[in-house]
């Protein structure tokens, strides 16, 4: 397995057209906003908002792609799409805890891809001069990287 088919399975391989999913994570999602919108004005944009809030963001992102029905094939390689019959049967859903791993790992995605966006609250907030960049950026990395362990672990990272 290559890099770029390792990081496409992670982040795309498990899109397909399932509404319960997507408004899980859609429900996922605004409650992780929910902590960055309610947080006292001077909190917003420490550490721990703002991870909340990138994750929040990521899980939005894939919840609306979980909703699409187009959104099927996505991460499939192009072989795997000229061998796809006109309607493949559904895959079933995975247990509860690589379910939970697979919500940890796009939840750290938000921080891990997201964090060049922290460049943008300078905009907002002309007295916010030291964006904590590299701790969200680690944070994310660290709950990208535990979801992908239990995933590992719990053997739904071949399925």
């Amino acid at each position: 397995m290559t890099i770029r088919e390792f990081f496409l399975e992670n982040f795309a391989g498990d899109l397909e057209y399932h509404p319960r999913r997507g408004l899980l994570y859609v429900g996922l999602a605004i409650a992780a906003e929910c902590v960055w919108i309610f947080s006292r004005y001077e909190e917003r944009f420490t550490t721990v908002p703002l991870i909340f809030a990138l994750g929040g963001l990521a899980l939005l992102v894939k919840g609306i792609f979980l909703f699409r029905k187009s959104s099927e094939g996505v991460g499939l390689s192009q072989q795997n799409v000229t061998q796809r019959p006109d309607s493949p049967p559904r895959k079933s859903l995975p247990s509860m805890p690589a379910s939970a791993a697979q919500v940890i790992q796009d939840f750290g995605t938000g921080s891990f891809l997201l964090w060049p966006l922290l460049n943008l609250g300078k905009d907002i907030d002309p007295s916010w001069d030291n964006p904590p960049r590299l701790a969200v950026f680690v944070s994310g990395a660290v709950l990208l990287f535990v979801g992908w362990a239990i995933r590992r672990f719990t053997g739904s990272a071949e399925s």
